[in-house]
């Protein structure tokens, strides 16, 4: 073949290639928006994911970079020393999955390591320092999702928390009122100080927040994968350190850890398709409850109190369902066709009354608990081709159990503390667990992260919220405004209620209840919990097919950013 003739086939091969990949395009973007959207908790990790996808990446490399953002800016409610749930839909092949990042229990845990010789809870120690500490899932999930799902090498969609950690970022006013919160465990530990503080003080708003050793663990898991973290030098920083503070963590626990795959929960509520996250997140199931005994109602038919009412019932049995039943499946048998069903919410909906409250008692006694506020995080993301990922992820208590492992700038979870440290009584958030949630080697807590997607046929939402307890209830109450055909702006700023059970109280925000509303619903028998400040940061997307529009929003209550991409990123159907 002569030159000329090369050179000819090369042109030929090159524009054919073009035609190609514009054809691809055009067909990725005829079955998804053609545009990409992101909504996350903080604006850092929302430019780190447009950024990410301006490369190329699809929503699953973005996923990546906001979740690693996420460990660096928000270090309050997540971080490569958790864990989470992710939620992914492959365009390509409509498959729905749910990336199991959950922490698990040391091998060394013992279902009774918190309580004293009396069988009391030792207060604090499933809360604060290392021994509180699960181990972690975050890392090996976004390995996990990287090598699976995305399009870019890990380096690319670590890149931009990188060099958030090493070069820092501004701290916000959300970060001095939760380090305030959290001072006394966060001055305990010497590289947590280092790190969090200021000169053994409170930083002030604007502080820049620098971070090196992080920055290292990062670049250590972008080049290395998995083994980056779970082996080698950082594996042993991790584990020195927290056995020289009193955990209990082992080189074993680090190599064992796996990421799960898992079939998310399928619900259907009124001609809604809801996809939402399964065991060990209590969430999809507490849904299943919640939406199928509302199914039995016209809610739109119904006066604001009585609607009231029903969800705050359906909320109510729900709430005891998850006390009696629910822990992770891999080491208890829970009755999830059972409790999905439509004839187990006809059972709970027979004891419902429309004008009278139901006593918690009534349903069954565990306890008195606290209803108490929570730090975590969320994000949603959707790719020009109709990829999209809802993720919640968390370290539990703000700044986790407040121990930073020395050399890694991993601070650590506090997430045994979700495990049933002695069931029947309430963890720090209030929920109460059954022996289906107690502790065992290996088992991972059970959860409220409830990543969630909405599908009508003209109409795809992606929702999902941090609030410890309150997520499920949060979850609920944005699925009922999509259903109906409110836009997102409405279910990230509507105020909120909720009830779990026990305590027997409707807890509400300030701006929830009007002193009329509250007085009919008492007249029923409902009791109150006010509470003095607003919750949850939900994050949200909504796509309407109909005209291919794209909206998004972040939470008024927080300091996220949602933004929608003026270019066709991503268009990659991430097969």
């Amino acid at each position: 073949m002569s030159i000329v003739q090369a050179q000819r086939q090369s042109l030929i091969f090159v524009f054919v290639t073009a035609v190609l990949i514009f054809a691809g395009n055009l067909s990725a973007a005829a079955t998804g928006p053609g545009r990409a959207a992101v909504a996350s908790a903080h604006p850092l990790a929302t430019q780190a994911a447009l950024e990410v996808l301006n490369k190329g990446g699809n929503a699953f490399d973005a996923a990546v970079a906001a979740s690693a953002a996420l460990a660096v800016v928000e270090p309050t409610g997540s971080g490569l020393g958790g864990g989470g749930f992710w939620l992914l839909h492959v365009a390509a092949s409509g498959r729905d999955v749910m990336i199991d990042g959950r922490e698990r229990a040391p091998l060394a845990a013992t279902r009774n390591m918190y309580l004293d010789s009396a069988g009391k809870a030792r207060p604090r120690l499933s809360l604060d320092g290392p021994l509180a500490a699960a181990i972690p899932g975050e890392p090996a999930a976004l390995v996990h999702i990287a090598e699976r799902y995305g399009r870019l090498p890990l380096i690319e969609s670590l890149r931009p928390a990188i060099r958030y950690a090493r070069r820092g970022f501004a701290v916000n006013a959300h970060y001095r009122r939760l380090a305030q919160l959290r001072r006394p465990v966060l001055e305990r530990y010497r590289a947590t100080a280092a790190v969090f503080l200021r000169a053994g003080a409170i930083p002030e708003t604007g502080w820049v927040l620098r971070q090196p050793e992080l920055a290292d663990t990062l670049e250590t898991l972008a080049e290395a994968g998995r083994a980056g973290f779970y082996e080698g030098s950082i594996a042993h920083r991790l584990v020195r350190a927290v056995r020289a503070a009193g955990g209990i963590w082992s080189l074993e626990d680090l190599r064992q850890y796996r990421v799960i795959e898992r079939e998310p929960v399928h619900l259907r509520y009124r001609g809604l398709n809801v996809v939402t996250a399964a065991l060990p997140s209590a969430g999809g199931l507490q849904l299943a409850v919640m939406l199928n005994i509302l199914a039995g109602y016209n809610l739109g038919s119904l006066d604001k109190v009585h609607r009231i009412h029903l969800v705050v019932e359906a909320m109510r049995r729900s709430y005891r369902a998850r006390a009696l039943s629910l822990g992770d499946p891999d080491f208890v048998a829970v009755p999830r066709r059972h409790l999905a069903s439509a004839a187990f919410a006809a059972a709970l909906r027979q004891g419902i009354e429309l004008n009278h409250a139901t006593r918690s008692t009534a349903l069954g006694e565990h306890g008195d608990p606290p209803g108490k506020g929570a730090d975590t995080t969320h994000f949603a993301i959707i790719d020009a081709a109709g990829n999209r990922v809802s993720a919640t992820l968390s370290i539990n208590y703000p700044f986790g159990s407040g121990f930073v492992a020395a050399g890694t700038g991993v601070v650590l979870n506090d997430e045994m503390d979700d495990f049933a440290t002695h069931p029947g009584e309430p963890n720090a958030y209030g929920l109460i667990g059954g022996e289906a949630n107690a502790i065992a080697p290996g088992k991972r807590p059970l959860s409220s992260m409830s990543p969630t997607f909405i599908e009508a046929p003209q109409r795809i939402g992606l929702l999902g919220t941090p609030g410890g307890s309150r997520i499920v209830s949060m979850v609920l109450l944005g699925i009922l405004e999509f259903a109906d055909g409110q836009p997102p702006a409405a279910w990230v700023s509507r105020a909120r209620y909720h009830h779990q059970y026990l305590p027997d109280a409707i807890q509400y925000e300030p701006e929830a209840f009007g002193a009329r509303l509250r007085e009919r619903l008492a007249a029923m028998g409902h009791r109150f919990e006010p509470l003095a400040q607003s919750y949850g940061n939900m994050q949200a997307i909504l796509w309407e097919r109909r005209g291919n529009r794209l909206r998004a929003a972040s939470d008024p209550r927080g300091n996220g950013s949602s933004q929608v991409t003026n270019w066709p990123a991503a268009v990659s159907r991430g097969d």
